[in-house]
């Protein structure tokens, strides 16, 4: 396990509360010292506060970067990328949001004939290259964490585009209330997507489901499509459904 996946789950392990060095050496199988090592990393952005054999979280649930969640759970983003390719058709316009899985899914794009709009600067590399794909960017205020634009030009742009499709993620998916993130600029722009794109795909690993770990919602459209993985507890998944969702399971 590569340190920025292993320090990502040390945070997602930290949530649940104060836990031990040794508990989490355990935990990961590694050595006391290497987790000493990460909780002085994590310490050293402010995401942590140490304490005696161990840490607790700084303040509320940290934001991990986009390098780090592209390091979690990488088979099933994968798969759930592939998946929703199926949903897509050439000649079609595409919004695609910002986000790890959203990332994989657009890397796969560079071979299909699509109109794209988007505000995730991780893209431009592969799909500016791209030649039968018409990329359109949205300008905005930069989100150095999911290198995104977010803000009022980038909602004041959105809202003079239509699109067949929308794809998009977040931190969090929950039945009746929506999509959950950090701020209020991310889903106020998620809101002027879904508003534009007559479909919404919401692309989620499976721990994704019930988690509502941020202050900030964005409620969907009363049909939508959701891909999570094949670890989606059944209920998750019947929950999601009863909301609006058609449920697509990936298999890795």
């Amino acid at each position: 396990m590569r340190g920025t996946e292993r320090r990502a789950r040390l945070l997602a392990a930290l949530e649940l509360g104060e836990i031990d060095v040794d508990d989490l050496a355990r935990r990961f199988g590694v050595s006391a010292s290497t987790v000493r090592r990460d909780l002085q990393h994590l310490s050293d952005t402010k995401a942590v506060r140490r304490t005696y054999g161990g840490a607790i979280l700084a303040g509320g649930p940290p934001e991990t970067t986009l390098d780090q969640r592209l390091a979690i759970d990488g088979p099933e983003k994968q798969a759930i990328a592939r998946a929703a390719l199926a949903l897509i058709a050439d000649g079609e316009t595409l919004i695609l949001d910002a986000g790890s899985t959203v990332t994989a899914f657009g890397r796969l794009l560079v071979d299909r004939r699509l109109r794209i709009i988007t505000n995730n600067l991780a893209l431009l590399p592969c799909l500016a290259r791209a030649p039968d794909i018409d990329l359109i960017v949205l300008g905005g205020g930069l989100r150095a964490t999911s290198m995104s634009t977010v803000g009022p030009l980038a909602v004041e742009a959105m809202r003079r585009l239509t699109a067949n499709r929308l794809v998009t993620s977040a931190d969090g998916v929950v039945a009746g209330r929506g999509l959950c993130e950090a701020s209020l600029d991310q889903v106020a722009l998620k809101s002027a997507m879904m508003a534009q794109a007559e479909d919404t795909i919401v692309l989620a690993t499976a721990g994704k489901l019930g988690r509502a770990e941020q202050m900030a919602w964005a409620p969907l459209p009363r049909r939508w499509t959701l891909v999570t993985d094949a670890r989606a507890a059944r209920d998750q998944r019947q929950a999601l459904a009863e909301a609006g969702a058609q449920v697509v399971v990936a298999e890795a």
